[in-house]
C-alpha cells in the first residue's frame, strides 16, 4: 500500500509498505478521508517532541472496515466508520475519573502507532464509531477536531450563557469553536486572525465581527464591539504570547479565558490582574468519550458542514500541502487528504 511518511523536519515522502496486520481485537480500515491537524504542522516542522520520525501521521480520519479481528463482535466488513484516535488504559487514576484524555498511558493513532496518512490503518475495535450513509467521509473526519473545540467552548461558556465571545484563530479548531459557540447561543462572536483570507469564512457564517490583530488599536475595537456587556469569554485557539496577553486585556472581570492553542510553551501572564479581577484561566486538551459522541451527533445533524471552508487533495500531494500550510498559502481552514483516490 501507499503511505505518506514524515522522515524529518519539513520532509514527507510517499513510500510503499505492507498492509497492516490486524490483531484479534482490531479492525483494518480503508482510509477514505483524513484531515491535516495543526499539531501535525508543528510535528512536520520538528517542533513536537511526541512525534519521532519516521512516522505515518494522521489522526482525523474516517473510512470503511475491510477486515475484522477474530475477537471483535458487533462490527463487520463494509461498515463506514470514524475512529477516535485517543487510546487510554481505562484503569489509571485519571481514567477512573472519566478524564481519559489525561490518561497516564495515553496513546494516539498517528503518534504512538501508525496513522491514517496511508491507504489502510489498523485500529482497536473499541475506538470505532459507525457512521450513517448520509454523513460523508469528509464531515465524519471532522469528529475528532470538533470534539476538541466542543469541549473547550462549552467549558468556557458553562458559567456564561449567551455571552459575547472572542476567538483567537480562524484555523480548524478556532472555526469549529466559533460554530459551537454559535450553537450554544453566544450573543456576539468576534474572530481574530492575522490571515485575512481565513477571516472570510466566519464573516460568511455569521460572526458579529472579524479583525486582523495587525490593525492599529485592535484591542480597543474588540472592546467596543462587545458593547455594554463586554466580553465574558475568550477562546485562544492560537496560543502565542500576543494572543494570551490580548485575552487578559479583553476579557471582563469575572470572565473566562479558555486556552486550547499550543503555539508556544512558556508565556508571561499578568497574574495579579487575573487574581484581582477573578479571571478564570482554563486549559482544554483533547476530549473525553462524551465529547466525541456529541461531536459526531452534531455532525449527523447537519449543523456543521465544511464544504465552503475546506479543500481536498490526494495523499501524494501531502508534502506540498504541508509546505503550503507552513508558508500561509492556504486560504481554507482545513485540508483533507484522500489516500485511496
Amino acid at each position: 500500500m501507499h503511505n505518506l511518511v514524515w522522515t524529518g523536519p519539513k520532509m514527507m515522502e510517499m513510500k510503499e509498505a505492507e498492509v497492516p496486520a490486524v490483531g484479534d481485537n482490531e479492525l483494518l480500515v480503508k482510509v477514505e478521508a483524513v484531515g491535516i491537524c495543526g499539531s501535525e504542522i508543528e510535528g512536520y516542522l520538528g517542533h513536537n517532541s511526541l512525534r519521532v520520525p519516521p512516522l505515518v501521521m494522521g489522526h482525523e480520519f474516517s473510512g470503511t472496515v475491510t477486515e475484522v479481528g477474530g475477537q471483535v463482535q458487533g462490527l463487520m466488513r463494509g461498515q463506514r466508520v470514524v475512529v477516535n484516535p485517543l487510546l487510554s488504559c481505562g484503569s489509571c487514576n485519571q481514567c477512573r475519573k472519566g478524564l481519559v484524555q489525561l490518561c497516564s498511558q495515553r496513546a494516539i493513532v498517528g503518534i504512538h502507532r501508525p496513522g491514517a496518512f496511508a491507504q489502510f490503518v489498523s485500529v482497536p475495535a473499541s475506538s470505532v464509531h459507525v457512521v450513517p450513509d448520509e454523513l460523508d467521509f469528509f464531515r465524519a473526519s471532522l469528529t475528532e477536531p470538533l470534539a476538541c473545540s466542543l469541549r473547550a467552548a462549552r467549558r468556557a461558556m458553562e458559567r456564561h450563557p449567551f455571552a459575547n465571545v472572542v476567538i483567537f484563530g480562524a484555523g480548524t479548531i478556532g472555526l469549529l469553536a466559533f460554530l459551537v459557540a454559535q450553537t450554544l447561543g453566544a450573543s456576539r462572536i468576534i474572530v481574530v486572525d492575522s490571515n485575512e483570507a481565513r477571516l472570510a469564512t466566519p464573516q460568511q457564517l455569521g460572526a458579529f465581527a472579524t479583525i486582523n490583530p495587525k490593525e492599529p488599536n485592535f484591542i480597543d475595537k474588540v472592546k467596543q464591539w462587545g458593547g455594554a456587556s463586554g466580553t465574558d469569554v475568550v477562546i485562544d485557539a492560537a496560543g502565542f504570547q500576543p494572543t494570551r496577553d490580548a485575552a487578559v486585556q479583553i476579557v471582563n472581570p469575572g470572565g473566562t479565558i479558555m486556552n486550547i492553542g499550543l503555539g508556544i510553551d512558556h508565556t508571561q501572564i499578568p497574574i495579579n490582574v487575573c487574581i484581582r479581577s477573578e479571571i478564570s484561566i482554563l486549559g482544554s486538551f483533547s476530549y473525553d468519550a462524551q465529547d466525541f459522541h456529541d461531536a459526531l451527533e452534531l455532525l449527523k445533524s447537519g449543523k456543521i458542514d465544511p464544504t465552503q471552508w475546506s479543500e481536498i487533495r490526494p495523499l501524494y500531494e501531502g508534502n506540498q500541502a504541508f509546505q503550503d500550510l507552513v508558508n500561509g498559502r492556504v486560504a481554507q481552514a482545513k485540508i483533507f487528504l484522500t489516500p485511496n483516490n
